[in-house]
């Protein structure tokens, strides 16, 4: 009887795999050790692949962090959908002077188990495309625009920012957060800059439906709540770049103390995820000098907020709606005029 490995376990997956494995299993055990709260380890559940049309917000979403190689190829199939998909791997790598590997690759990062699942998305958005069901990305704004001009393309770039906040929400991640707000015991959420605005207004609308909520901008006091957190609490995290110091040291302590910690970021593979159950990624529209990122970045932050408020008040809703309505009745003689 040969000794000889079977073949598919001299392959570099195999290999690769079960580095991952120990590597794992290692930290795992290091930081149970240590006392610390390990990271959840990534479920063997697979989530679908992206519908067609969120082939482009991915793209746009993605893109800066890649490598040079891979954003060849990502924009490259964001760009001729038709063209691409009637490529071969081979093929694909020719074009956009990369390997076959990266363009691999590239396909995974976007969210597909392969090169097959992304040609067929591909032939998806171009069929799309060909209806006119999708919308073209407006030109940036440029110093002697005319205001008229102004509007139309900030409103169309808002549109596509919500559209590609949209298409690329992950569903199962958006309910479990929800979940974990709905029967927190407190909620601190922490954010810097224009992510403070937004911080603020999820604080607001929790406590507008009886959560106990906090918005924290200042970084030692987000710091100094968050090592009061435990089980039970949950604390947000919003930071577009996924790399704000200010943001991210908060929300460690918070997941250290064991607290459901939960991110709003347009990098799903920035810092700030580490320490994050759950992620939920925005989308951004293109930077450019007059339209910096935390512009485009706050429109789609809303939309997540928007929708965490919604799928809180509907899990609490006995609750909620009773006071919803004191809050209201109890600011309403300041929205009207006072009787002399």
């Amino acid at each position: 009887m040969s000794c000889a490995a079977p073949q598919e376990l001299l392959t570099g997956s195999f290999a690769e795999n079960m580095f991952h494995l120990v590597r794992n299993a290692m930290k795992e055990n290091f930081v149970h050790r240590r006392g610390v709260r390990a990271r959840p380890l990534p479920v063997t559940h697979r989530p679908a692949p992206p519908e067609p049309g969120a082939l482009a917000a991915k793209v746009r979403t993605l893109a800066p962090s890649m490598t040079r190689s891979m954003q060849r190829v990502a924009e490259t199939v964001a760009a001729d959908p038709a063209g691409c998909a009637a490529l071969t791997v081979t093929g694909l790598a020719e074009r956009t002077g990369t390997s076959e590997a990266t363009v691999v690759r590239t396909a995974r990062l976007l969210g597909y188990p392969g090169y097959r699942d992304l040609r067929l998305a591909l032939a998806g958005l171009a069929a799309q495309q060909a209806s006119g069901a999708a919308p073209a990305v407006t030109a940036d704004i440029t110093v002697d625009d005319p205001m008229s001009d102004v509007v139309a393309k900030l409103a169309q770039d808002e549109r596509q920012t919500l559209a590609d906040t949209a298409a690329a929400l992950d569903i199962s991640q958006l309910e479990a957060a929800v979940g974990a707000l709905a029967t927190a015991r407190r909620v601190d959420v922490y954010g810097v800059g224009a992510s403070s605005l937004v911080a603020q207004d999820l604080a607001q609308k929790l406590l507008r439906i009886g959560l106990v909520a906090h918005a924290h901008a200042d970084p030692h006091l987000a710091v100094t709540n968050a090592v009061q957190l435990r089980t039970g609490d949950v604390a947000v995290a919003i930071t577009h770049s996924g790399r704000t110091v200010d943001v991210i040291e908060p929300l460690q302590a918070a997941f250290d103390h064991g607290a459901t910690t939960i991110a709003v970021t347009g990098r799903p593979d920035g810092e700030i995820t580490q320490y994050a159950d759950h992620v939920l990624t925005t989308s951004t529209a293109r930077e450019s000098e007059l339209r910096p990122a935390a512009m485009s970045s706050r429109t789609s932050q809303l939309l997540v907020v928007d929708c965490l408020f919604i799928g809180v008040a509907q899990r609490t809703y006995d609750s909620a709606a009773p006071a919803l309505h004191a809050s209201y009745e109890a600011l309403a003689h300041r929205h009207s005029p006072r009787e002399r």
